[in-house]
């Protein structure tokens, strides 16, 4: 029989990537100050992992809780219009009705409220994969369940992924 001493942790990590982690959004990549991509949408999936330390019922933690919040999170920007607040290359203004993005010299016209304003530089699956990454670090939800380290992936098609990585391990 194989015994482990008091002190050695045991680590697992789950993974969520379940279909109904998704979120349709509408974007551009912007590539500099005077190319970017036409308007757009995507399919995204978020997957996430979570490690921690087994406790001695066989658990991480409720990961309901986590699977609760990835669900919450998609569904916030989901069927949106995506813009970044913190792009070198494109200017948000309010008009009246409408969100303005300015670049180059063009201005694309948004009602409010198909419009999501989200604090990242431009609008790809790696910028994406750190919003959530940081959006899942700071939530109450998972304050004291003894998370050590996430990884959260973003993709906009099969094989392509946008990855954010946090460990405190």
């Amino acid at each position: 029989m194989h015994k482990t001493s008091d002190n050695s942790r045991r680590l697992s990590r789950i993974e969520i990537s379940k279909e109904a982690l998704n979120f349709s959004i509408g974007h551009f990549t912007i590539f500099s100050s005077t190319n970017r991509e036409d308007l757009h949408g995507h399919n995204f999936q978020l997957h996430c992992n979570a490690t921690a330390e087994l406790n001695d019922e066989g658990l991480l933690f409720d990961y309901a809780i986590l699977k609760q919040l990835l669900k919450k999170l998609c569904d916030e920007i989901d069927e949106q219009v995506v813009l970044p607040l913190n792009s070198p290359h494109l200017s948000i203004a309010e008009e009246g009705d409408y969100v303005v993005a300015g670049f180059n010299g063009e201005k694309l016209y948004f009602l409010h409220r198909d419009v999501t304003l989200l604090p990242i530089a431009n609008s790809t699956v790696e910028e994406f994969s750190h919003y959530f990454l940081h959006k899942i670090l700071n939530h109450d939800d998972l304050a004291g369940k003894g998370v050590l380290a996430l990884t959260v992936k973003v993709s906009s098609n099969s094989g392509q992924f946008g990855v954010a990585e946090w460990s405190s391990l």
